[in-house]
């Protein structure tokens, strides 16, 4: 109320003059607002990549499982019923030990007989080797003697190795795998009647697909890490590597450890995480990125480049090469290794839009999924 009883106080020229100028200020001072509101509006959070040489070391990974590189099924020489087994599944055994036995019964009165036709025909034969010494009997007489001891003494052993063969033995030091057959179960010779693994000789076994198996060559060193020994990384040596693909396309590899490696905490059956380095041997001057940094537009190939002095972007036109299985793709010109570009996001960006990286702790990549 005071105010407007200044006001109209006022003579009527002023009174004029003020209206004016408040109708002069208020647009400008809608327009300040707004310029505030806009200048107060955060950057856009993008993830952001590194431009890589090709010409250095890249490192992939794998996972892989730990095996046996020693596995054997041990067998009887004959076949009969199997009367004991003296291990069960995850035992360990010796070399040497006792594993399992036939019921040797009916090689033992087989034996027993070959033993007493063995007496009569031994008795039968010094006799007429006695007389030929004499001289009271012929040569002939003498050779059928002699060929018949020494077949009767080559059955006679043949018999006793069967006796011996219903009993089996741990050929190699390590561990019960599986255990095929029970006892009472019939088993012919030659059948595996329990599966053993080396406890000293563990190789890794990775799966790789066609586009590294042709890279074989460029592959530089192998190392090894497991979840149960985080501070522990094992170096290995590729010990072999399939020539045919599996129904799924890819290369089985098997690696060794170093020799002298502390693998006594490590069993076959382990999960374990591969990293092979490759030579990259592609054209010199050629950078690797991922594809999503890659926008088409108007039949060209841009990337935008992040600016960290002015956090602001700019696109630029580049050629591209070959996409691998990882999803990069080779930038042949129009890029160099170190630059960062933007691989999320950019469809939605603009040239010389302010950005910021998002990060761990950006409010906009929660979940770490940017």
């Amino acid at each position: 109320m005071r105010i407007k009883q200044i006001a109209w106080a006022m003579p009527r020229r002023v009174r004029s003059n003020l209206f004016f100028m408040l109708c002069m200020l208020m647009p400008l001072t809608l327009l300040s607002c707004h310029e505030e509101k806009v200048s107060k509006k955060s950057p856009q959070y993008v993830k952001t990549t590194t431009a890589e040489s090709t010409g250095e070391e890249s490192l992939i990974s794998y996972p892989g499982k730990t095996k046996a590189a020693d596995v054997v099924s041990p067998s009887f020489k004959v076949s009969g019923t199997l009367s004991r087994i003296y291990v069960k599944e995850g035992d360990h055994v010796r070399k040497g030990q006792l594993i399992a036995e036939l019921d040797a019964h009916d090689y033992d009165v087989q034996l027993r007989a070959t033993e007493a036709e063995y007496a009569q025909i031994k008795a039968d034969a010094e006799r007429v080797i006695s007389m030929y010494n004499e001289g009271t009997t012929t040569a002939s007489n003498y050779d059928k003697a002699r060929y018949g001891l020494q077949q009767i003494e080559e059955k006679l052993s043949h018999h006793r190795d069967q006796v011996k063969y219903c009993k089996l033995y741990s050929p190699i030091d390590g561990y019960v795998q599986s255990k095929n057959h029970d006892v009472g179960e019939n088993v012919g010779a030659g059948m595996s009647v329990l599966s053993l693994f080396s406890s000293s000789n563990i190789e890794i076994e990775i799966f790789i697909p066609g586009s590294d198996y042709s890279r074989r060559s460029d592959m530089l060193r192998a190392i090894c890490t497991f979840d149960v020994m985080p501070d522990n990384i094992y170096s290995l040596d590729i010990s072999r590597m399939s020539k045919e693909a599996n129904a799924s396309q890819l290369y089985m590899v098997r690696l060794s450890f170093k020799p002298g490696a502390d693998i006594k905490r490590i069993t076959p059956g382990m999960t374990t995480m591969v990293y092979i380095s490759y030579v990259k041997g592609v054209s010199q001057g050629t950078v690797i990125i991922p594809s999503s940094c890659i926008l088409r537009s108007k039949g060209r190939s841009l990337v935008y480049v992040y600016d960290k002095s002015s956090s602001t972007v700019q696109p630029r036109v580049v050629e591209t090469g070959n996409l691998d299985t990882r999803g990069n793709i080779e930038v042949t010109s129009g890029l160099s290794a170190g630059e960062t570009v933007v691989s999320a996001g950019v469809r939605f960006l603009k040239p010389g839009e302010r950005v910021k990286e998002a990060d761990k702790t950006s409010p906009s990549n929660k979940g770490k999924l940017l």
